[in-house]
């Protein structure tokens, strides 16, 4: 008969993003009690990296660093009976997983190596990748069959903790709420320290020596599918209520949160303290999966350039109209085209009266970008440095212009799950192929859900930022744009839920004016999540915004003054600005 299985599995996280902390392995492995060490290191761009590595070296196509961390951390998580579990293998999870055996053979370290395949779509004509996002039953099967070490290709992030979780627990395909628990603390672990005080609006609140260097986080899963998001003791960072909420809204759309494994309803997330740096999360709902996979598709969309004009001292705006009007006509007269695209922006990053030159100065950035290199190269970059001793006064720019670099597009497509062969690899090189599931649900919007009573609108207001009260956390989802935003007590939740509404966001933030905006709230949360379509055009890879990934809109939110209810402000260092 087999042992009952331990009633808590801890797994942790070593990796938000191919580039993160080298030493996050080490430090996780050593840093205190593990049963599981995942690492994630895909995103929309990475695939689109490994892409091109792979075209260079077809043995490539997987995150090489991982192996690096390895060669120190492979021995000590045999010492201490920890498994791994890595979505490292890219786009040749096979070649990663030889690479694995071949490393612990060579540091004389007993391993037993698998992995999960069949991502790997047809590639359509024009494109450089394809790929279906896997759920965790593969990694499940690897490690029930014994597995020390379990590589893959594209899987979802939470992939890594509901494929573990399932294994040790024994849950099966229709343990939804289960599951959907180890979804969302899959969700908050997977981008590594921005659970533990990274990149987190109240930052201002916490002593600057435990944010120097925020320890990695890791969840104890429980049977239920509950868990506790925490840190190894003595780590820096932190983990409350609101690092947590930052995470879970963190490039979500709405209530249900859809994946290969279970769907999982952030609608029904609680979250309650646990003790210092200790987080739970219960109460999550599951149901069926929709009957499709996303799939991911990255192509070559063609070639940008850009330029950086300093601009210093006076009559800044006169300085960027010369400049911008001597380009135009310098592209004229070279005789070839003008790029498809040019834009321009002038960023006032001047001061008056400044006691530095760079206090003194201005940007005005140009970024062209075209389907032929020809268009962005020599032409841009001979137009702009021409100017040199014939423009505004103190003409310079931040760096030499180049001849243009190639620029990425990331696709998102749906596929029928029955159409992709979801196969575990394991470690005696048994393929075992796993099903599709039988009980699947399409995806639909859910009610709006009641919001509470307003705010009383007869109270004194002052005009000051939402950041004093509301926190934010944005992102990207191809061409679109998340913004969540929460706050911390029932008051402000009140006061929030009515006056966020979808006009007054397009009003604090006049870039989204235009585009399609779509609010939903999550009253457990005390939040409010905003997905802007478009706003990224063709996504991260393409870099036509000046932030391509949406990671400071919701800082550019919080710093957008508005009327907020005085009561709300006791105790924070507002701005004296009555209304």
């Amino acid at each position: 008969m087999n042992a009952a299985p331990a009633p808590v599995l801890r797994i942790g996280n070593a990796s938000g993003f191919y580039g993160d902390r080298f030493d996050a392995l080490r430090e996780m492995l050593t840093g205190g009690p593990l049963d599981v060490l995942t690492g994630d290191y895909l995103a929309e761009l990475t695939m689109l990296i490994l892409g091109r590595s792979r075209l260079k070296d077809p043995q490539k196509g997987y995150a090489t660093t991982f192996l690096r961390q390895l060669e120190e951390g492979l021995g000590l998580a045999v010492e201490r009976g920890v498994k791994i579990v890595a979505n490292a293998g890219g786009l040749n999870p096979a070649g990663l997983a030889d690479a694995v055996r071949q490393l612990a053979d060579k540091a004389g370290v007993p391993v037993t190596v698998a992995h999960v395949e069949g991502d790997s779509l047809p590639v359509p004509d024009g494109f450089l990748t394809a790929n279906a996002y896997l759920g965790g039953s593969g990694i499940a099967a690897c490690l029930r069959a014994g597995a020390d070490v379990v590589v893959t290709g594209r899987v979802t992030d939470a992939a890594l903790v509901t494929g573990p979780a399932a294994a040790h627990f024994g849950w099966g395909p229709d343990d939804l709420d289960a599951l959907a628990g180890a979804v969302v603390a899959g969700h908050v672990l997977e981008c590594g320290t921005q659970a533990t005080g990274g990149n987190h609006a109240f930052f201002g609140e916490h002593d600057p020596a435990r944010l120097r260097r925020p320890g990695f986080p890791l969840a104890e899963i429980h049977a239920d599918g509950s868990s506790v998001i925490t840190k190894h003791d003595g780590t820096g960072g932190v983990v409350d209520l609101s690092t947590v909420t930052a995470q879970l809204l963190y490039e979500t759309g709405g209530a249900r949160y859809a994946g290969p494994d279970v769907t999982a309803r952030l609608d029904t997330v609680r979250l309650t303290p646990a003790g210092p740096d200790r987080v739970r999360i219960d109460g999550v709902r599951g149901e069926a999966p929709p009957p499709t996979l996303k799939a991911g598709l990255t192509r070559l969309g063609g070639w940008r350039n850009e330029v950086v004009f300093v601009l210093t001292g006076l009559d800044i705006e006169a300085k960027a109209a010369l400049v911008k009007d001597q380009f135009a006509d310098a592209l004229e007269r070279g005789g070839t085209r003008p790029p498809a695209e040019v834009r321009w922006e002038l960023s006032r990053t001047d001061h008056a009266d400044a006691d530095t030159e760079e206090r003194a100065s201005a940007l005005l950035r140009l970024v062209v970008r075209d389907r032929d290199a020809d268009a962005v190269g020599r032409a841009v970059s001979g137009a702009a440095i021409e100017l040199a001793l014939g423009s505004y006064p103190g003409f310079h720019v931040t760096a030499p212009p180049g001849k243009g670099a190639p620029y990425g597009v990331f696709e998102a497509r749906p596929v029928p799950a029955v159409e992709v062969e979801h196969i575990a690899v394991l470690p005696d090189g048994t393929r075992e192929v796993i099903e599709p599931l039988a009980h699947t649900r399409e995806l639909a919007e859910v009610e709006e859900p009641p919001l509470p009573d307003p705010y009383p609108s007869a109270t004194p207001a002052r005009r000051a930022p939402l950041g004093l009260i509301a926190g934010a956390r944005s992102g990207d989802k191809g061409g679109d744009a998340n913004v969540g935003v929460w706050v911390r007590d029932d008051d402000a939740w009140r006061w929030l839920a009515h006056e966020l509404s979808v006009q007054r966001f397009k009003e604090l933030l006049p870039e989204t004016a235009d585009l399609a905006v779509v609010r939903h709230a999550l009253p457990n949360l005390r939040a409010l999540n905003f997905t802007v379509h478009g706003l990224l055009g063709e996504g991260v890879a393409a870099q036509a915004r000046f932030d391509p990934q949406a990671k400071a809109l919701g800082e550019w939110l919080r710093s957008r003054w508005l009327p907020i209810p005085v009561a709300l402000l006791e105790g924070i260092d507002a701005p004296e600005v009555t209304v």
